[in-house]
């Protein structure tokens, strides 16, 4: 017995460092796009260091379909490397999937 509703799935959470070449290729809209389409929350960002990182949360089920989304890109990206972790401190529940600013 999990505690949740009949139908509801447990909610991951996995934070995603994605490495190559992952930045002015439309990685970002398209790791929105695909978000949107499994219906998770989280967040999208390109890091100073030449990355992109991702916070999903979801059912574990597409966040395995989103990672897997996110080894290959979009056509004109490179990726080299995906990193997953759990996220050291826990994470407010999102209600959306967003792009956010670089950091």
């Amino acid at each position: 017995m999990t505690g949740l509703p009949a139908g509801r799935a447990p909610t991951e959470c996995r934070l995603l460092r994605v490495e190559g070449r992952v930045q002015g290729v439309g990685y970002r809209d398209h790791c929105l796009r695909q978000a949107q389409a499994l219906g998770l929350a989280g967040w999208v960002r390109n890091r100073r260091d030449g990355t992109v990182e991702v916070l999903l949360q979801g059912p574990a089920d597409d966040v395995a379909k989103m990672e897997a989304c996110l080894r290959q890109g979009p056509r004109a990206a490179r990726v080299d490397r995906v990193t997953a972790t759990v996220p050291p401190a826990p994470q407010a529940r999102l209600d959306a999937f967003e792009l956010r600013p670089t950091e």
